[in-house]
């Protein structure tokens, strides 16, 4: 997949959430596997505790590690 805009594809950090891709994407796992979205902006997994990886499904706001609180006040 060719980027055929002129500009570069902007990608946003987030401290505690996914990579924020403009798209459309081509994306390629560490196993070989390709994930393709046409979307206009896509949200890339990087806590791996997705079950739709490479693609966040926000599981990582479910979820804590040792010691911590849950972020989520309700659910």
């Amino acid at each position: 997949m060719q980027n055929n805009s002129d500009r570069p594809r902007r990608i946003t950090f987030g401290d505690d959430g996914p990579l924020l891709v403009e798209g459309p994407v081509e994306v390629t796992c560490a196993d070989g596997t390709v994930a393709v979205s046409d979307r206009f902006v896509v949200a890339l997994c990087m806590c791996r505790r997705s079950r739709m990886y490479p693609w966040c499904d926000t599981s990582h706001r479910r979820r804590t590690g040792p010691g911590e609180k849950s972020r989520r006040t309700s659910d």
